[in-house]
């Protein structure tokens, strides 16, 4: 699988160094169970981690009471690095896919982005009210997993 095409209506979290192998971080991605334990941007997932298989993101937005609910598909695992969502046709006039990357540094070290691609109809309206909150959501999280896997890898 291969990335989606940036372009100008593209989200991307900082590339984030993680002090531990990319099987820790995968482990922590993985893992849809504990998100609320860990994960401010995602806080559930409802679905199984499985090529294909829809899922429902929860991500609570300032602007809306409860959380946001997107019907995705995964449509890459390629354990340890690299899983991929879509919407599908699940938001009309907007295609989404989601990369979240993990490279290998060497020594126990990894590094973690995740990258947003919307195209369509309405990706640009679909960017403009929502591109600001995402990528912060994109860090926090990419933050968060940080300190999670880091955790876990100390205490392996």
């Amino acid at each position: 699988m291969t990335r989606a095409e940036v372009n100008d209506t593209t989200c991307a979290s900082d590339v984030v160094e993680i002090d531990a192998p990319p099987q820790v971080v995968w482990d922590v991605i993985a893992d849809f169970a504990t998100y609320p334990e860990w994960n401010p941007f995602c806080v559930a997932v409802d679905g199984a981690f499985t090529l294909g298989e829809p899922i429902v993101l929860h991500t609570p937005h300032p602007d809306h009471e409860g959380d946001l609910l997107t019907q995705e598909w995964i449509s890459a695992i390629e354990e340890p690095f690299h899983l991929q969502y879509n919407t599908g046709d699940s938001i009309p006039g907007v295609h989404a896919v989601r990369d979240q990357w993990i490279e290998d540094l060497g020594g126990g070290r990894s590094s973690y982005c995740t990258v947003d691609v919307f195209n369509g109809e309405y990706a640009q309206l679909a960017y403009d009210l929502q591109g600001q909150w995402v990528t912060e959501g994109f860090n926090a999280l990419a933050q968060a997993l940080k300190v999670r896997a880091e955790k876990r890898w100390s205490q392996s």
